[in-house]
């Protein structure tokens, strides 16, 4: 089931032309998958303040859909998805009153903060996925939603 955040576009979100600089959105996307972890009992100090394994990014994309201004209201599905024993993908959809009007990816590895070696997902992860995790039939809604577009 996907995780929702809600946030409000601040004055300081945008550029010179008023609209989300392209940059915060993954931050503000960055927001929401933390406070994910936090709502799946991870603690986030121990997350990430020297931990034994990190999860960096290692690839992102954005599709801006629609501009979103000051005072916008964003509705920001998060939805995880396992794609290796070390992997893991998140797509985060920006909505604004029931249009879609950004979608976004991180992909993240773990890896050993000591050795910078690729490890398997700890159970702490691997149980945040299961319960943020892309279903079929959510997948299906989107699909007809970024059809409708």
């Amino acid at each position: 089931m996907a995780f929702t955040y809600y946030y409000t576009v601040r004055f300081q979100d945008t550029d010179a032309a008023g609209v989300v600089y392209f940059a915060n959105i993954l931050r503000i996307c960055h927001e929401a998958y933390e406070v994910s972890l936090a709502a799946s009992s991870i603690n986030l100090k121990s997350f990430f303040t020297n931990p034994s394994v990190v999860f960096p990014i290692v690839h992102t994309n954005v599709d801006f859909l629609r501009p979103m201004y000051c005072g916008d209201n964003l509705m920001i599905s998060l939805l995880a998805e396992k794609i290796g024993l070390d992997k893991f993908e998140i797509t985060y959809e920006i909505i604004i009153d029931e249009v879609m009007v950004a979608k976004a990816i991180t992909r993240h590895v773990c890896i050993d903060a000591s050795s910078k070696m690729k490890q398997e997902l700890p159970d702490y992860i691997n149980n945040w996925l299961t319960t943020n995790h892309r279903d079929a039939e959510g997948a299906e809604r989107r699909k007809s939603r970024e059809e409708v577009m």
